[in-house]
């Protein structure tokens, strides 16, 4: 958040790009401002396929909750939410099982009231408003404790969001802490954007890019890294892949290589 951001939590300062609406614009949607657009497209300029990772990304958020659900999971917590769009968490789990239950956690405040304006109707769904690097302040915020039970299995969501904690120490607290407050029989879902091939100038760029947006930064990681994030869980088969390959639907378009940064994702279940 901006500095009058923060002072003012519902007010939005459009000339500072979001990296929320940055998304939704990879995604094709319309929230999102001038600033989003330019800083967004300085991207793609980098990573030409950007919008077709953002897209790859959502798709294993579907297939994910699905295969949580399906295990028997019916409380959620979405960490990093975003704006909404198709295919949100509660559409998805609810769909399979109506009474599932979501809390989804953002600090951006378009986030915020849209989600809360789209879901004012749900019961099985809350919008706390919190930031990811305050972790035990999530699980222990009144609006989460009064929506799920943290003594029962939730599975926690973490996509697209972790690599925007540019410390590396300060991002496996953070899912250490969460662990920490996670019954057995928990599930967790991470993606994280990777290098690839992408070279150190381009990184530098495009972390330029990010570190004008009023999240303040990106880092991409190894898949040893992102592998490091799941101690504690039992990883699911195929591991830790590229997001397009973990468990893809008949239709689930397998990216070609072009180079660049890429989407690894994995879930993983909490003996």
């Amino acid at each position: 958040m901006t500095e009058r951001e923060r002072a003012h939590p519902w007010v939005v300062d459009p000339t500072t790009p979001s990296v929320a609406r940055m998304y939704d614009y990879y995604l094709g949607g319309k929230d999102n401002f001038a600033a989003d657009r330019e800083a967004a497209e300085k991207i793609i300029k980098l990573v030409p396929n950007a919008r077709e990772i953002a897209r790859a990304n959502r798709a294993f958020l579907r297939r994910s909750v699905r295969v949580m659900v399906e295990s028997g999971i019916d409380q959620f917590l979405d960490i990093g939410t975003g704006l909404p769009t198709q295919e949100n968490v509660h559409q998805v789990a609810q769909r399979v099982n109506p009474d599932a239950r979501v809390a989804y956690v953002d600090n951006d405040p378009i986030v915020l009231a849209h989600a809360r304006a789209l879901l004012a109707d749900n019961a099985g769904t809350v919008v706390v408003s919190a930031d990811m690097r305050d972790p035990r302040g999530i699980v222990d915020h009144p609006e989460v404790r009064a929506h799920l039970d943290l003594d029962r299995p939730v599975g926690l969501l973490l996509l697209a969001i972790l690599h925007f904690v540019v410390d590396d120490a300060e991002s496996v607290q953070i899912v250490r802490t969460l662990r920490g407050a996670m019954a057995p029989g928990s599930t967790l879902a991470i993606s994280h954007i990777t290098p690839g091939d992408l070279s150190e100038e381009d990184i530098r760029r495009g972390r330029d890019v990010y570190t004008s947006t009023a999240t303040g930064g990106i880092v991409p990681r190894t898949h040893a890294r992102i592998r490091s994030y799941f101690e504690g869980f039992e990883l699911l088969a195929p591991g830790v892949v590229p997001v397009e390959e973990w468990r893809p639907d008949p239709e689930t378009v397998i990216l070609p290589h072009r180079g660049g940064i890429g989407f690894m994702g994995a879930v993983g279940l909490l003996a």
